[in-house]
């Protein structure tokens, strides 16, 4: 499936067998005592409670005659242990323990069975209990009132010693959330007991909320308030050293009533899917460590037909609104909608209906985001169970009792890569692909085979173009934050093809006002990333226009017999011997293609001119990184694009079986030289519009494998050493493969460019027929004058063999 999850925790395989085998040793003991041993548990109440931000996970379970058991499994040992026995009839609403399993939180309603007496307080619906358990000793009520209580211990990140002090949120239905500091104290060795049980501080840290959800990982609190009916997100940071900060305030634009309440991840209890405490709405935020900040938010279904979902991307400064048509009017939406945090993804799916895979790095067009509807097979391999998005990947199939660390599926994402006709599918699943960041090289390989079946499948983008660039952008982006930015993600600036079964609305939204003023961590992104979208107009994104005029210029000046400071040029050429050097690092295994050996000068200037100007573009907006690494960053970068076009051609080269003795004059075009001539003509047109560089030169020497020297025939000579660049490769396969007007077509408007050492071959080894001659003076006659009078008389070694091979030529040129 789309989604790859992996079980961490299942209660069936990890709690369940433990406890059978802890009712059959209380069992055997009661009987050699002679006593009744323990009554048969009622497993099937076994459920998940909590999950903490250690990731141990608490569960409960009741015996036959309704007693209710806390059990703790951790996440760390992989062990289970005992914590608590309430002996009552109760239904638990919420539980949490602190971090050293010596106090236990949790509250308790009333069991809804008739005739049952009210084993409550008085006057009471839900008791809130705060329990000594190591060892288990005092039990305190904390509230005993007649709305639902939930609890959550506070986290400190500081695991070297024990805390003196201990923090628990407790949130009313009554809207309102207290924090209770508790101090405890060791006493008679190990036991650990509450100080001054009896008055316990506590401060009210929110009122008037309608909404609130726990980030167990970050220790982070977010909730939403109605000022003057408007919906206002807030966000609390607790941290290790006991205090808190309000960190936001967020408008958000939809509907809430404050008759409603919801809470998310505050524990699994059934009572949070009751309508008195929902709206049946779906709300959820989900952040990631590049600073991003994401409110998804589905309303009420107000038909069977189609289903609406926003979601608000603060850290981009917009919200996209989507609506989906359900595939029959006849179908009913048993389950809620559901969204799952997936780092640099947001899934949204409906299950039997549609799976919608976020981009929120790059949510500005639509096709970065994979859309599939009912139609697809993907859409029934989905968990049709509703799944919690806990911090980070984890997710929580409560009905199941299993916990899960969810990922994309790049293998069958890149299967389905294969199979997809669309081509915004297309360019979502390539995107998405390469975000795994699995292997990379091999990841790569398999996309290059794609691209090489599929060359001309493509209408609506550049496949070539947009390989080039995502993978080059995903293999730097990692390197230092804020790289979205400042690279290329994408070859389109614009995409203005529906995408089917869904509509969008894009607005701009207000920005959270950040209401502290010194940044860390998460926060520190956050802030980054809101500060690029006020001030930032236009993106700041390279681009090789810099580049190009430049270039443009210096070749201008070489032409004109004027140049630029011999330092200036110099300086320009040791950025590209520095990327080919650093090309050469990175792969040492030989290439089977005959590049490049041969100096392409030109090639040579616009790497060296993109190094300059890459480099000077991350120094001017990336503050607080290193020279050295940012230099490191541009020459990796540069060199991954390189390298991207060797292995486009070298697989291309590898696929059709091309020997090296299909490049001599001698021999009939093959179809596999057509085949590579034309990826070659691909490549050229992907990096002429985006005026990226092409290898100037090898990064390997060419070896010819043993095994194709015995396959080649016996007439063929194999060179010892011969190499070209891309043109002159590209010259050469144009030669064997165009007939001469279009030969002479593909010369004239630049798709083919002579070099010297294309027409220093052509001129030796082609013999002096009459249509090789026609050749020769065609392509002569192409040659600007500075290169014709070097192609003839700078090397004068090779004028003998020229003259002789093309005296008609040369005659009729010089009169």
């Amino acid at each position: 499936m789309a989604l790859r999850l992996i079980a961490d925790f299942d209660l069936e395989k990890d709690v369940l067998p433990w406890l059978r085998v802890q009712q059959a040793a209380s069992a055997a003991a009661g009987a050699r005592g002679g006593g009744p041993g323990v009554l048969e548990n009622n497993y099937e109440c076994l459920r998940v409670l909590n999950v903490e931000q250690n990731r141990n996970i608490i569960y409960t379970y009741k015996d036959n005659k309704g007693n209710v058991f806390f059990g703790l499994y951790d996440y760390q040992t992989k062990q289970n242990e005992h914590l608590y026995t309430f002996e009552k009839d109760l239904q638990v609403v919420s539980c949490s323990v602190n971090r050293e399993k010596t106090l236990l939180a949790t509250s308790l309603v009333q069991a809804a069975k008739e005739g049952r007496s009210n084993e409550l307080q008085p006057g009471s619906k839900c008791l809130t209990l705060l329990v000594e358990i190591h060892p288990i000793n005092n039990v305190k009520v904390l509230k005993a009132v007649d709305s639902y209580i939930w609890v959550q211990f506070l986290y400190p990140h500081v695991e070297s010693r024990p805390q003196r002090e201990n923090h628990l949120l407790l949130l009313s239905e009554e809207k309102y959330i207290e924090q209770f500091h508790i101090q405890v104290v060791q006493e008679d060795g190990n036991r650990v007991v509450i100080k001054n049980s009896g008055h316990l501080p506590r401060e009210r840290i929110a009122e008037d909320f309608v909404w609130a959800q726990w980030d167990m990982s970050e220790q982070r609190l977010y909730y939403i308030d109605l000022k003057k009916s408007r919906s206002v997100l807030k966000c609390i940071q607790f941290y290790a050293d006991e205090h808190f900060n309000l960190m936001f305030e967020a408008p958000l634009d939809i509907s809430l009533s404050d008759s409603g309440f919801k809470l998310v991840n505050f524990g699994y209890s059934h009572l949070q899917d009751q309508e008195e405490l929902s709206e049946h709405l779906t709300l959820c935020v989900f952040t990631n460590h590049t600073g991003s900040l994401c409110v998804c938010y589905c309303p009420n279904f107000d038909s069977w037909e189609q289903i609406t979902y926003s979601v608000f991307y603060f850290h981009k400064g917009h919200s996209k609104t989507f609506t989906t048509t359900l595939g029959s009017v006849d179908s009913r939406v048993t389950k809620g909608i559901t969204f799952l945090n997936l780092d640099y993804y947001v899934a949204v799916y409906l299950p039997g209906h549609f799976f919608h895979l976020l981009n929120i790095q790059h949510p500005d067009l639509i096709c970065h985001s994979l859309f599939l509807t009912e139609n697809s097979e993907v859409i029934d391999m989905l968990p049709h169970s509703p799944l919690q998005s806990l911090s980070g990947s984890l997710v929580l199939d409560s009905c199941s009792g299993k916990l899960y660390r969810a990922f994309l599926n790049q293998s069958y994402l890149l299967e389905f890569l294969w199979n997809s006709r669309l081509d915004c599918e297309r360019m979502a699943l390539l995107h998405c692909v390469l975000s795994c960041g699995q292997d990379p090289r091999r990841l790569e390989a398999k996309i290059i085979q794609w691209i090489s079946e599929n060359i001309s499948a493509c209408h609506s983008f550049d496949l070539i173009q947009e390989f080039i660039i995502a993978s080059s952008y995903w293999s730097i982006y990692p390197e230092t934050s804020n790289m979205d930015k400042l690279l290329p993600y994408s070859s389109l600036l614009t995409w203005d093809t529906e995408i089917p079964g869904i509509t969008l609305v894009t607005e701009e939204i207000p920005l959270p006002l950040m209401k502290v003023h010194s940044f860390k961590g998460y926060w520190e992104k956050l802030n980054s990333n809101l500060e690029y979208v006020k001030y930032s107009k236009p993106h700041l994104h390279y681009n090789n226009s810099m580049v190009r005029r430049e270039w443009h210029n210096l070749i201008s000046e070489e032409k004109t017999g004027k140049r630029r400071s011999t330092v200036y040029v110099r300086n320009i050429l040791d950025n590209a011997i520095k990327v080919i050097s650093n090309l050469e690092a990175k792969n040492l295994e030989p290439r089977l293609t005959p590049l490049f050996q041969e100096e392409d000068n030109h090639q040579q200037l616009l790497i060296g001119l993109m190094v300059s100007e890459l480099r000077d573009h991350l120094l001017r907006h990336l503050q607080g990184v290193e020279k050295k690494k940012i230099e490191q960053m541009v020459l990796d970068y540069v060199s991954k694009l390189l390298d991207l076009i060797c292995q486009i051609l070298e697989a291309s080269w590898r696929k059709h079986n091309l020997h090296p003795w299909a490049l001599h004059f001698n021999r009939q075009a093959s179809a596999a030289e057509f085949a590579v001539f034309h990826i070659m003509t691909r490549i050229l047109e992907a990096t002429n519009t985006l005026f990226l560089p092409l290898p100037p030169e090898s990064v390997q020497l060419f070896v010819t494998p043993w095994t194709v020297i015995h396959q080649a025939p016996l007439s063929v000579e194999f060179p010892k050493q011969e190499y070209w660049s891309f043109h002159t490769l590209h010259v050469i396969l144009g030669v064997r493969c165009l007939p001469l007007h279009n030969l002479l077509h593909y010369i004239d408007h630049g798709v083919l460019l002579l070099t010297e050492a294309a027409v220093t071959r052509l001129m030796k080894d082609l013999d002096n027929t009459e249509k090789n001659e026609k050749l020769k003076f065609s392509i002569i006659m192409r040659l600007p004058p500075v290169n014709l009078k070097y192609t003839l008389f700078s090397k004068p070694w090779h004028v003998p063999s020229l003259i002789f091979s093309c005296k008609k030529s040369i005659c009729l040129l010089l009169g």
